[in-house]
């Protein structure tokens, strides 16, 4: 089976820098044109469900996937984004200057800490998993830090390495693939259809 782990498009705040964390902002008409895009491509790889964060600039780029599949879109707030607390509609450079010890570990000191988020982003990925049958295919949309974290802790990496990982641009994707029950990293920041999975282990 294998998990499409797919970012929300663009919003503003994107553009400005700014952290949005839970914070419930819309797609702009980047993001909009993004989702419709990728959307297209994400439909021919016949997704047997689609999931996503309860947050508008994830349902909206979920949108056009469902409406090119006629799949439902399955909500669950466990993929929302890490809290950010009083982090959250702050720049970064807002941010290294009025937290500096916390922007170095980028842990927000009223926020969601990056374990806890890994921990519920992954048992939400897994919940998704056990709907889906052997070489089936599900496309969840949430969010960059989210999705980061949730994947790393599937990935079985310590929290030391979740930054082994680069960000995941608005509106790309990466896949994940059990194969003799582990998951691996198949594509990951992509824009265009995965390439074929290889029938050996390499």
């Amino acid at each position: 089976m294998r998990l499409v782990l797919w970012r929300h498009g663009q919003t503003i705040w994107n553009v400005e820098k700014r952290f949005q964390g839970q914070t419930d902002i819309p797609l702009d008409e980047a993001g909009m044109a993004q989702a419709e895009r990728a959307a297209r491509l994400l439909a021919a790889l016949r997704p047997d469900a689609i999931f996503s964060s309860d947050l508008r600039r994830a349902t909206s780029t979920a949108a056009p996937l469902a409406s090119i599949t006629g799949l439902p879109v399955q909500l669950d707030k466990d993929l929302r984004e890490r809290s950010g607390g009083s982090w959250e509609g702050l720049t970064d450079v807002e941010i290294r200057a009025r937290y500096p010890d916390e922007h170095a570990s980028w842990n927000p000191p009223d926020g969601e800490p990056s374990a806890a988020v890994a921990d519920r982003v992954a048992a939400a990925l897994g919940r998704v998993a056990a709907t889906i049958a052997d070489g089936g295919l599900a496309v969840v949309v949430s969010h960059g830090a989210a999705l980061r974290l949730g994947m790393s802790r599937m990935l079985g990496m310590d929290g030391d390495l979740f930054g082994a990982l680069g960000p995941l641009a608005n509106c790309s994707w990466s896949v994940l693939g059990q194969r003799y029950g582990r998951w691996r990293l198949l594509e990951h920041n992509a824009g265009t259809l995965p390439e074929p999975v290889l029938s050996d282990d390499r």
